[in-house]
């Protein structure tokens, strides 16, 4: 057997991508972008007591948050196993 074919491949594009989750998070996780990111005031509002949130409110924060979750989690996956290829 041939040392490249007993390497795992990645796919280039996927939730396992460096690029794909960083524009993931720079565009989706972030928008819209003025006067603040909406994460960002979603997370000031739930730290303030989450006074008035409704279901949408929550949905849209899970909607915005998922491109940073998915960063956090490759950045445990590289810092748990150094010499993955992920």
């Amino acid at each position: 057997m041939d040392k490249r074919e007993s390497k795992v491949k990645t796919n280039p594009v996927g939730i396992n991508s460096w690029v794909f989750v960083l524009v993931l998070c720079g565009s989706l996780g972030l928008a819209p972008f003025f006067p603040e990111p909406h994460i960002w005031g979603k997370i000031k509002w739930v730290a303030g007591g989450a006074n008035g949130m409704k279901v949408m409110d929550w949905g849209d924060m899970i909607f915005h948050g998922f491109p940073w979750v998915l960063l956090i989690r490759l950045i445990v996956i590289k810092l748990k196993s150094p010499t993955s290829e992920v």
